[in-house]
C-alpha cells in the first residue's frame, strides 16, 4: 500500500518548516496577522490551495502547506481565543450547552435519537472535546498504509505544542487502580501509545487548566503564505467540466456573516488543489451540495449532478458510549478523561469527575444527566465504556441545500451483535471497578450496583424510549442508555470515496482529509491522528 499523501507532504515540508522558523519570527496565538473576518474578503481571489474547514485537520494542514504555497483556510465559525468556555477545563460542558446560532458547538440529533455535537470554531473539535490525547495503535497505522516513522515524527511535532501529562487526582487514581484490580493489565503508566492494559494518557489541558487546540498549530504557519477567513460558510465546490476528461475542482463559493457571496479560485498549477476538511458531517455534506454524491438523492434536492457517487455519505459510524454515574461520599476533583483501560475484548474504559459536566443546559447527554441528579448526590463522577470500531454503520443524507443546516445522519448503534457484546463486557468491567478495594471509599455502600444502573437508565441520556429495569439483561441497558463520545466518522471513506492519497475518486484537484475518511476510529481518541493526517472529530 502506498504511503499516504499527507505523510509525504509532511516530510517534504518539515525541512522547509525548520528553515523558515530558523530565520523568521513566528506569530503567537491569538494575534495572527493572517486571520480575518470573512466580511473583509474580496469578491474574487486566487490561491495555490484552498482548505475548507479550520478544524483538527485543517489547521495543521494550512500551517504546513503555507511554507511553500499560498493557502486560503475557510472556517465557518469564529475564533476560540478569549472565550473561557473553550479555553478553561473547568468550563467544559458550557460550550456544549450553548444552543445559540453563534455557538462554537452545533447540536445535532441522529436519527437514532442520540444527542450529539459538531464543532463550529477555528480549531474544530479540539476546542470543545474532553481533551484526551492518545496515539493510534501500530496496527491501525499499518492497516492504513502509513509510514510509521513519519507518523511518529508528526505526532512528536504536535505534542510539543498541544499535549501534556495530566496530574492525577485521587478519584482518577482510584479508577486506574480499580481497572488493574478488574484485570485490565498490565499497568502501563503514562504514555501516549495505544497498548493493551491500563494507562494514563495525555491531555491538551496544561497544568493551569488551559486548553491547547489545533488553532495553536497555526503558530507554525508562514504568515505571508496563509489567509484565514472566519465566519466563512462554503456553499459549494466549483468544477470545470467543459473540455475536461473528467470534472476538475477549481474554486469555491462562500458567504460571510452578512450573506455576501465570495468566490475563491485555484491559481494555475499542476499541484494546486482544494482540500475539504469539514469533518465527518461537513465533508460528505459539501460533496453532495457540490454535485458529487448519489445521483437520485441530489436530483431530489434540485442539485446538478457533477458525478454520480453513491458511496458519499455511506459508512457513517459513531462509537457507542455507555456510562454509569457514581455518587461519592467524598469530594472528588474536577477531571476529564485521563485514565483509560484498553481491553482485549474491544471496549475502552474511561472516567471523568466533578462539576465540569454541569454546563447549565441540556445539549450533551452527560450535562443532562448531571443536571437531573439530586443535589445531595451530585458529587461524584462517571465511569464509561466506548465500543472499539465500531462494526455497525449507517448513512448520511441532505435535509436542505443550506450548508449551515445539519444533514440527516443515522449511525445504527448496536446493529452488529458484536458491538452489543462489547458494550456488555465493558459494563461488567465497570461493575468490577466500582466494587474494587481501590474504589471503595468513593461509593456509598447502600447504592448497590443494580441501583446505580437503574439511576443511570432513568436519566434523560437520549431521546430513546426506556425499557430497562434491574431484572433485565445488560443488552437492554446498553441499547437504552447509548450516548456519544463525539468520535463519529465515515462518509468519505478510503477506497470508496477517496483513494489512498485521499484524492476524491472520479474528479481532479480535490481531496478530503478528515475523520470522514476513517473506517474505524483510531485508538481510544482520534484527535492526535486527525491532527497528524486527517480530521477526526
Amino acid at each position: 500500500m502506498n504511503l499516504g499523501w499527507w505523510w509525504r507532504l509532511f516530510a517534504g515540508a518539515l525541512a522547509g518548516f525548520l528553515f523558515f522558523h530558523g530565520f523568521a519570527a513566528t506569530e503567537t496565538a491569538p494575534n495572527y496577522s493572517f486571520m480575518y473576518d470573512a466580511t473583509s474578503a474580496s469578491t474574487l481571489s486566487y490561491y495555490d490551495y484552498i482548505i475548507v474547514g479550520g478544524g483538527t485537520a485543517g489547521c495543521p494542514l494550512a500551517a504546513t502547506l503555507s511554507q511553500n504555497a499560498t493557502v486560503l483556510l475557510l472556517e465557518r465559525g469564529g475564533s476560540p481565543y478569549g472565550n473561557p468556555n473553550l479555553t478553561k477545563m473547568a468550563s467544559f460542558g458550557a460550550a456544549l450547552s450553548d444552543l445559540s446560532r453563534s455557538s462554537p458547538s452545533q447540536r445535532f440529533i441522529s436519527e437514532d435519537g442520540v444527542i450529539n455535537a459538531r464543532a463550529r470554531v477555528l480549531g474544530g473539535g479540539s476546542c470543545i472535546n474532553a481533551g484526551f490525547y492518545t496515539r493510534a495503535s501500530d496496527e491501525y497505522i499499518k492497516q492504513a498504509g502509513w509510514d510509521g516513522r513519519l507518523v511518529n515524527e508528526s505526532y512528536q511535532w504536535m505534542e510539543k505544542s498541544v499535549a501534556f501529562e495530566p496530574s492525577l487526582g485521587q478519584w482518577q487514581s482510584a479508577v486506574r487502580d480499580g481497572l488493574l484490580e478488574a484485570g485490565v493489565m498490565p499497568s502501563n503508566g503514562f504514555t501516549y501509545d495505544h497498548i493493551y492494559g491500563t494507562k494514563v494518557g495525555g491531555t491538551i489541558f496544561d497544568q493551569q487548566g488551559n486548553r491547547h487546540t489545533a488553532a495553536d498549530l497555526l503558530e507554525y504557519a508562514n504568515p505571508s503564505g496563509l489567509t484565514v477567513f472566519l465566519h466563512a460558510s462554503v456553499h459549494k465546490i466549483l468544477f470545470a467540466i467543459k473540455g475536461k476528461r473528467r470534472p476538475k475542482a477549481h474554486g469555491v463559493v462562500f458567504r460571510d456573516a452578512t450573506g455576501a457571496k465570495h468566490k475563491a479560485y485555484l491559481k494555475q498549477g499542476s499541484k494546486n488543489e482544494i482540500i475539504i476538511s469539514a469533518g465527518a458531517l461537513g465533508s460528505p455534506q459539501l460533496l453532495m451540495l457540490s454535485g458529487v454524491g448519489p445521483a437520485q438523492h441530489l436530483k431530489s434536492h434540485d442539485i446538478t449532478v457533477v458525478l454520480d457517487q453513491p458511496l458519499v455519505g455511506q459508512g457513517m459510524s459513531d462509537n457507542p458510549m455507555n456510562a454509569v454515574f457514581i455518587p461519592s461520599p467524598l469530594p472528588v476533583e474536577v477531571s476529564l478523561i485521563q485514565v483509560v483501560g484498553i481491553t482485549h475484548f474491544g471496549s475502552y474504559i474511561e472516567a471523568a469527575s466533578g462539576e465540569n459536566f454541569a454546563g447549565g443546559a441540556s445539549s450533551s447527554p452527560a450535562v443532562e444527566y448531571m443536571n437531573n441528579l439530586d443535589e445531595t448526590t451530585f458529587r461524584g463522577g462517571f465511569i464509561l465504556e466506548k465500543v472499539m470500531g465500531p462494526i455497525s454503520t449507517g448513512h448520511l443524507e441532505l435535509r436542505t441545500r443550506n450548508p449551515n443546516d445539519n444533514p440527516s445522519v443515522t449511525f445504527n448503534y448496536f446493529k452488529d451483535p458484536q458491538d452489543l457484546q462489547r458494550c456488555v463486557q465493558g459494563i461488567q468491567t465497570i461493575e468490577k471497578i466500582i466494587e474494587s478495594k481501590a474504589f471503595f471509599r468513593f461509593r456509598y455502600e447502600f447504592l448497590s450496583w443494580p441501583i446505580l444502573l437503574n439511576m443511570t437508565a432513568n436519566a434523560p441520556l437520549n431521546l430513546l424510549p426506556k425499557h430497562y429495569n434491574p431484572s433485565m439483561p445488560l443488552e437492554v441497558f446498553c441499547k437504552d442508555t447509548v450516548m456519544t463520545i463525539w468520535h463519529y466518522h465515515g462518509g468519505c471513506q478510503v477506497g470508496k470515496v477517496v483513494d489512498l492519497d485521499y484524492k476524491v475518486l472520479g474528479v481532479d484537484a480535490l481531496r478530503v482529509i478528515d475523520g470522514s475518511t476513517f473506517n474505524d476510529s483510531p485508538g481510544t481518541n482520534p484527535q492526535a491522528t486527525v491532527h497528524g493526517c486527517e480530521d477526526i472529530e
